[in-house]
């Protein structure tokens, strides 16, 4: 409340000096421009006020507004000539004016605010309506999944062959990181928006990050990942742990989005206490009209395939911006996606420090 009045006191002081101030201007530059100009300045000064500030202040404004140009521009100066019918009829028509500028602005400020509110409201809507089908699928799956296969092992535990009881014991593998990983986003994106997210710095081999992220794909048949280390790289002052949840995630969505036989490049580079990590494929790379759009919450390309929430690559970008770094997407001319990450950072040489 205390706030609200404070608020409303400045739409007041404000309002009023600036009314003040641009006549003050004006009569000073009286012997230049004669009283219709002053008007019209007036006008547009409390058309402006009506476009940020709330009606009862405004008013004021367009009535002091009124005074003033009577009272200090229309001869004879510094003399109150409302004496006469000419004389009223022009205030009134001026105040008129004025007023009617105000409340007509006013109306349409408020018309665009109601309009901006319901198409968040509707965004809103939209937005929850995508996670909750995407979240009915993702989640679903793998439970069901973990589910069908304790069943199938309490069931017929004695009749099933180790074969194929290892495949069950596989399933629920694959299908509860799966289900980890949609927790994780979801736990990852109410950090981002609420502000919780707090770095963990210190110094880390980005080489050996690299590696760390690489061996979470064991069984990886379908693609090949390939990275160079790079042997005199320094160590760089980041947060280790969501950079390695950054680079999983793009590694991830490269397997998970190209065909398979596609080539997955993971590179890294140093400029001036940057930190640049670029993954790459030569796949078909994103529509260029879009490329903007993959970084938005929830997000998915047209005719994507099944699984994903459209989380990741906002996630990915919510990090790197928490590093004060940068994340862009091109696609290469002979075809592939190509992200690169840019981080500002410490750096040290001294490779012992790793270890303190």
């Amino acid at each position: 409340m205390k706030g609200e009045k404070i608020k409303i006191g400045r739409q007041y002081a404000v309002s009023i000096i600036s009314v003040v101030l641009l006549s003050s201007v004006c009569f000073l530059l009286k012997e230049y421009i004669d009283y219709q100009i002053v008007a019209l300045l007036l006008l547009l000064m409390v058309s402006i006020l009506s476009i940020v500030y709330d009606i009862i202040p405004v008013t004021i404004a367009a009535v002091l507004s009124a005074f003033i140009l009577n009272i200090f521009f229309i001869d004879p100066i510094l003399h109150y000539k409302i004496n006469n019918a000419e004389n009223a009829l022009l205030f009134f028509i001026y105040l008129l004016m004025a007023l009617v500028s105000a409340i007509l602005t006013n109306r349409i400020r408020k018309q665009e605010k109601k309009i901006r509110e319901k198409e968040e409201k509707e965004k809103t809507i939209k937005l929850y309506n995508t996670l909750l089908n995407s979240l009915s699928h993702e989640l679903r799956t793998p439970i069901s999944t973990i589910i069908g296969a304790i069943d199938m092992l309490k069931e017929h535990d004695v009749l099933i062959s180790p074969d194929y009881k290892s495949v069950l014991l596989t399933e629920m593998e694959i299908a509860s990181m799966r289900l980890n990983r949609q927790v994780e986003n979801l736990l990852n994106m109410n950090r981002l928006e609420t502000g919780n997210l707090r770095l963990k710095k210190d110094w880390c081999d980005v080489n050996e990050l690299i590696f760390l992220v690489i061996q979470k794909f064991p069984d990886l048949k379908t693609h090949q990942i390939i990275f160079k280390p790079e042997e005199e790289f320094p160590l760089f002052k980041i947060d280790a742990g969501l950079m390695e949840q950054v680079l999983y995630g793009l590694v991830h969505n490269a397997v998970l989005y190209t065909a398979p036989g596609t080539i997955i490049g993971i590179e890294l580079r140093e400029d001036k206490e940057h930190l640049e990590i670029i993954i790459w494929d030569n796949g078909i790379g994103f529509p260029e009209d879009k490329k903007e759009k993959v970084f938005e919450k929830f997000y998915r390309l047209p005719h994507s395939k099944t699984g994903g929430t459209g989380l990741g690559l906002s996630i990915a970008k919510g990090f790197v911006e928490a590093h004060n770094g940068t994340i862009f997407l091109q696609n290469l001319p002979q075809g592939g996606a190509h992200f690169t990450i840019r981080i500002p950072s410490e750096v040290s040489y001294l490779k012992n420090l790793k270890n303190e």
